[in-house]
């Protein structure tokens, strides 16, 4: 277990930042836990998923080895644990508490995305265990459009969720993918009951990471119409546009909504953020075909000086950006 007043603490502080060849320094880690979910959303998830084989899925403590040096070593401030539906992992609260540790060796912020129906079971344990938010899934307000979407989800088991992680103190945000012809009409009616909830809301453009073959540009309902949508109800005002991934837009002069445009005004040229998924590959980016193998090496006693090598020149390597419909791992795999 890493101590807080250590060497390698001291010696964290004197690190090298984990850049790539275009000068973007990697702040944020997203870790899969497990590649399994109790949705079948059209954008994510094959209709039939083949899981990862489980003497191939890194335990809570490999997990942990390799965080552990992505913080220590490299820089990484920021950790969402994601899936699949990381809640079905066994022991996620407990993993919460073992990446709070972490704190005092630079890790700053713990957060998870979810799809929400298992919070009525953990949010209470995920907030014990230091977790600092929480991201939702909910892509429309419609059960029937709901269960279509999610191939069966009930709209008001997530909706139960979203309400015990608020009763425990959890902060929630809800992330929406947009798909023009499936959800688009539901835009206005998730702003407003956002909007009402105080709930912070993100629309994201529906990227080519289905892994059913169902994405085409014509099916991308982009940042400017969403836009021209919203101001329908709202009156919408630009915010500064900051390091992360969103644009923002203030409504009505008091909600914060964020739109997450990476087909139409791709984000790339900011990215600071990189993927480990429950199997052990390291990504550089969202839209990459392959990963670098890091669960050989830490399983085979690796010196973590040679991890540290190892994930260095992955990340030097991490690509300009989005580039159109290409090749990738699947986004039920590498957590979105």
């Amino acid at each position: 277990m890493l101590a807080p007043q250590t060497d390698t603490l001291a010696a964290s502080r004197q690190m090298r930042g984990l850049d790539d060849e275009f000068g973007r320094t990697m702040k944020k880690l997203r870790v899969s836990l497990t590649d399994r979910c109790n949705f079948r959303c059209v954008y994510c998830m094959p209709e039939c998923p083949v899981w990862g084989a489980k003497e191939k899925i890194l335990s809570l403590e490999e997990l942990r080895q390799l965080v552990e040096i992505f913080v220590t070593r490299l820089g990484i401030q920021q950790l969402r644990l994601t899936g699949g539906e990381p809640l079905l992992r066994s022991g996620a609260a407990r993993f919460v508490a073992m990446m709070s540790e972490l704190r005092g060796a630079g890790l700053r912020r713990v957060s998870l995305s979810t799809n929400g129906v298992l919070l009525t079971r953990y949010a209470r344990d995920l907030a014990n265990a230091g977790l600092d938010d929480v991201n939702v899934s909910l892509d429309s307000l419609s059960p029937t459009r709901f269960q279509q979407i999610t191939s069966g989800g009930r709209l008001r088991d997530v909706l139960r969720g979203i309400d015990r992680a608020r009763e425990v103190g959890l902060p929630v945000k809800i992330n929406a993918v947009v798909m023009r012809g499936t959800n688009d009409a539901d835009v206005l009616p998730l702003a407003v009951w956002a909007y009402h909830e105080k709930l912070p809301l993100r629309f994201i453009e529906f990227m080519p990471l289905d892994s059913r073959g169902l994405w085409s540009p014509e099916k991308v309902f982009t940042e400017r119409e969403l836009i021209a949508l919203l101001s329908r109800e709202f009156e919408i005002a630009p915010l500064p546009r900051t390091s992360e991934p969103a644009s923002y837009y203030l409504l009505n002069g008091c909600f914060r909504l964020g739109i997450i445009s990476t087909v139409s005004n791709p984000f790339c040229a900011r990215c600071d953020r990189i993927r480990l998924t429950s199997d052990g590959r390291l990504f550089s980016c969202l839209f990459s075909a392959a990963g670098v193998d890091l669960k050989d090496a830490l399983r085979a006693g690796v010196e973590h000086h040679l991890l540290e090598s190892r994930i260095r020149r992955a990340i030097s390597i991490k690509p300009a950006g989005f580039a159109g419909k290409s090749r990738h791992a699947g986004m039920h795999v590498l957590g979105g």
